[in-house]
């Protein structure tokens, strides 16, 4: 599994059983995250990001629960940036960058074009021992002058 970096000072993980209900609560979870640290509707980059985190947490269960009984997100921010990855044991190690015109779905190329469009990143990171992967997003925040509490 992959550690959100040192630099950023907000962390918060959550592992969920690989079903349905996961994408609901991991979302929740996001929503609660973020609103800890500050980060209001407002923000042009909330809204994508959980439609962003709902397609990956989907995806795990739907194609990585043969293999992986648990889904983990972790999450990580600081002043403006907000990243998380999603987390399964299945091997297999999507291409990201080729998902735009393949079908059957699309979810992945929905996850390219939003993360992208806001002037984001995502990669793909295996685990050391090869037995696993995170999806992992970094987003950039643009709030207007709040400060955090923390």
């Amino acid at each position: 599994m992959i550690t959100p970096p040192d630099s950023f000072p907000y962390r918060h993980v959550v592992t969920l059983p690989a079903m349905g209900a996961a994408v609901r609560i991991a979302r929740e979870t996001a929503e609660q995250v973020l609103a800890e640290w500050g980060v209001g509707p407002q923000d042009p980059c909330r809204n994508p990001a959980l439609l962003i985190l709902s397609e990956l947490v989907a995806n795990s269960v739907r194609h990585a629960a043969v293999l992986s009984p648990n889904v983990t997100v972790l999450f990580a921010g600081g002043p403006d940036t907000f990243a998380f990855g999603v987390h399964d044991r299945h091997p297999y190690r999507p291409a990201l960058f080729a998902s735009a015109g393949i079908a059957p779905g699309r979810g992945l190329a929905t996850v390219m074009e939003l993360t992208h469009g806001l002037g984001g990143s995502a990669v793909v990171r295996g685990d050391v021992d090869e037995g696993g992967k995170s999806i992992w997003i970094t987003l950039p925040l643009r709030r207007g002058g709040g400060s955090r509490d923390r």
